[in-house]
């Protein structure tokens, strides 16, 4: 018999399936279980917008002289040429932590790697406010926290990272920094 031609039921099997159904009744068509197509996940779109409007407020402040001279705090940096709302807005929570990465258990060579392909990933696929999470040095020796330091350095020097700052307690406090990074557009 080829592929295309079907099978026909003898007799007895034709007998066979009657004696196996009988007494069944078909389902109502209430009970049936109809499969649906998968919905899409929900686009957050009202935060994709008021992440835009905190963007564009914060491009079009002003600055004042006592914002230039807070520019230069130990534990926040905002890329010059950027107004002092930028940082505002950042420590003040507005932006959506899309992204975050944890360096606990890292050396400096592990974490300097994690952090840049951390940054690469992240603007890629367009986060622009994420956290890293660098502890706040107790397991380091001399309980100094050396890539609490680094970490900062090295985003200060990275395009991508337009400011950061250390979040409230509840979010890492002085362990951990939120940091706001470029449009993959720019």
């Amino acid at each position: 018999m080829s592929k295309n031609q079907l099978h026909q039921p003898s007799p007895e099997e034709i007998a066979d399936f009657h004696a196996a159904v009988a007494g069944v009744s078909p389902l109502k068509t209430a009970e049936r279980v109809v499969h649906e197509r998968a919905k899409p996940s929900p686009r957050p779109r009202q935060s994709e917008l008021d992440e835009a409007a905190v963007a564009a407020e914060s491009l079009r402040g002003s600055f004042e002289i006592d914002e230039l001279a807070a520019i230069g705090e130990a534990n926040a940096f905002l890329r010059p040429g950027l107004p002092r709302s930028v940082l505002r807005d950042l420590r003040r929570g507005r932006w959506t932590i899309r992204n975050h990465i944890d360096l606990h258990g890292a050396n400096r060579h592990q974490a300097r790697e994690e952090v840049a392909r951390f940054l690469a990933e992240s603007v890629r696929e367009g986060k622009r406010c994420v956290r890293i999470v660098h502890g706040r040095g107790h397991g380091s020796p001399g309980h100094e926290g050396i890539l609490r330091q680094l970490v900062k350095s090295w985003l200060s020097r990275s395009h991508d990272v337009l400011a950061f700052c250390h979040p409230p307690p509840s979010d890492g406090g002085e362990g951990a920094l939120w940091i706001l990074l470029r449009s993959p557009r720019f």
